[in-house]
């Protein structure tokens, strides 16, 4: 695991592509991810990419693998609230915008995809 990196998802998915590949971009990087075993420390959700983390996702059973191998998972709680799906969340920690500036401020390497 790499202490020092946290994984920024603001999309609900990977890139600016239409949806579908969208969820099939974002679901191959998380796979090969694992499989590389350089894990970050903690992927943060917010705006959009909080909605990875909610019911219907494509891609809860590879977040909970990295729950399962001590990656903490935050999502922004304004933007669950800002999107009405508070109550929908299936994985991860609902945080503060403070626990995502923390999270950034001590991270030697962001990666935002």
């Amino acid at each position: 695991m790499n202490q020092d990196t946290v994984i920024l998802f603001t999309r609900n998915g990977l890139g600016s592509a239409p949806q579908e590949l969208q969820s099939k971009l974002v679901t191959k990087f998380l796979e090969l991810t694992l499989l590389s075993e350089d894990l970050p420390a903690k992927i943060i959700f917010y705006t959009e990419g909080v909605k990875l983390c909610c019911q219907g996702s494509p891609v809860l059973d590879q977040l909970q693998k990295y729950e399962d191998r001590g990656v903490e998972l935050v999502l922004c709680a304004t933007c669950l609230d800002f999107f009405g799906i508070r109550d929908q969340v299936k994985i991860g920690i609902i945080g503060g915008m403070g626990d995502i500036l923390t999270a950034l401020q001590m991270a030697t390497r962001v990666l935002s995809v």
